[in-house]
């Protein structure tokens, strides 16, 4: 084939996914969720055209051999976004990708948008910060991308506060562009009592097989937009957040704790094991329809086992910190991770039996604290996801009268 006419076919290639593509314009804002820039997002948008062509039909030992040296040379952001771009270019490059990436608790890495409801890292943590916007009451969940505290990092996750009279809401969006009402993107929310010192963390999607939905005032709707008819998206609890009330006004920190409902306690245990979800559900594929990533015969949920569902849930309290006399005010080890005093700050471990931080779990699974006066750090690991971490995080924001 001469060199004309290897240019001719790809114009007529590119040709054709251009006009096959237009279609896909909403598929930009899901994908950008977990960090996918909009290059990526029209790529995954044009899988469909992509079908018949020549990059579909490789051999799949070859195939598997490029994708797997594109996963192994490219850790972090922006270089990630060509790993969502291959598993955007036809089902069998998206099979083999989902097959080579690997989930955050073993790379430490968040790739796709489900990344961000998977447990975090068992060896290490993901270093994150959030930006809070007073005007608009928002909040932004960012990856960084250096060793920097905070750098221009990428996005992740976006909260909206809604105050109700009885109640106020922080509804959780992958996409910092669409958060209204009926917003397609729509992940979870956090709600608050009256007084603001008890949560209660809802995911959109089951957690983990055979999870109940919880009974709601409100029943929110996805998809808007789609022809299709509208599907509701659930409200399964996740965590029950409480904060100990300080009516005497007793000097001293927060005092939190977070009952994980969707996590066992042996999951901090050598071996343990924390429900991991795989997919989005089949019940809301309207919620993404322009990313062929998410589109599968089934749902799945790697849970754990089923009595695992019946054990004690996994119980975070926030670590004690100690009195520093010369300097009069209360201290946490953060390691340079926090730089301004703040009674929002806090550290979350896991607590024994009884209640108490245990010494045998001392290790930090979350830790949140205050860098700027809008900007705070958020680092967290295995056995909880992005998503959870950012609803607890966004509970420290609400106004706590009684706790102060």
């Amino acid at each position: 084939m001469s060199f004309r006419s290897l240019i001719q076919d790809m114009k007529d290639e590119f040709g054709n996914i251009s006009r096959h593509g237009l279609r896909s314009s909403r598929s930009h804002r899901a994908a950008v969720a977990a960090g996918a820039p909009r290059v990526a997002s029209v790529v995954l948008g044009l899988a469909d055209a992509l079908e018949g062509t020549c990059w579909a039909q490789l051999p799949p030992e070859l195939l598997r051999e490029v994708l797997v040296r594109i996963e192994d040379s490219q850790g972090c952001w922006p270089s990630r976004r060509d790993v969502v771009a291959c598993a955007g270019v036809c089902r069998a490059w998206r099979g083999i990708m989902k097959e080579v990436v690997r989930v955050p608790e073993a790379s430490a890495k968040l790739t796709f948008p489900i990344s961000l409801k998977q447990p975090g890292p068992k060896d290490g943590t993901l270093k994150c910060f959030i930006r809070r916007n007073r005007t608009t009451q928002t909040y932004y969940l960012y990856i960084g991308l250096t060793e920097a505290l905070a750098d221009d990092g990428k996005f992740l996750l976006a909260a909206r506060k809604c105050r109700k009279p009885t109640y106020t809401d922080y509804l959780i969006y992958l996409d910092m562009g669409d958060m209204s009402k009926g917003s397609s993107t729509y992940i979870g929310k956090l709600r608050s009592n009256f007084l603001g010192t008890k949560f209660t963390v809802y995911d959109a999607h089951p957690p983990y097989d055979g999870a109940i939905v919880s009974k709601s005032r409100s029943a929110r709707v996805i998809g808007l937009n789609q022809v299709s008819p509208r599907v509701p998206a659930g409200n399964y609890p996740v965590s029950h957040i409480s904060y100990e009330l300080n009516v005497l006004g007793s000097r001293g920190p927060r005092r939190m704790n977070c009952v994980m409902s969707s996590i066992p306690a042996s999951a901090v245990e050598e071996g343990g094991k924390a429900p991991t979800q795989t997919e989005f559900p089949l019940g809301n594929l309207d919620s993404f329809p322009s990313i062929p990533f998410f589109r599968s015969k089934s749902a799945r949920i790697d849970s754990a086992p089923a009595q695992a569902q019946d054990e004690e849930k996994l119980v975070l309290k926030n670590k004690s910190p100690r009195w520093h006399e010369q300097l009069q005010c209360w201290c946490l080890n953060f390691r340079g991770r926090v730089t301004v005093a703040s009674v929002k700050n806090f550290q979350l471990v896991a607590s024994d039996e009884n209640g108490a931080a245990g010494q045998e779990h001392d290790m930090v699974i979350l830790q949140f604290g205050k860098i700027g006066k809008d900007l705070f750090t958020m680092d967290y690991r295995y056995p909880i996801s992005a998503f959870q971490s950012f609803a607890i995080c966004l509970s420290s924001f609400d106004t706590k009268i009684a706790c102060e």
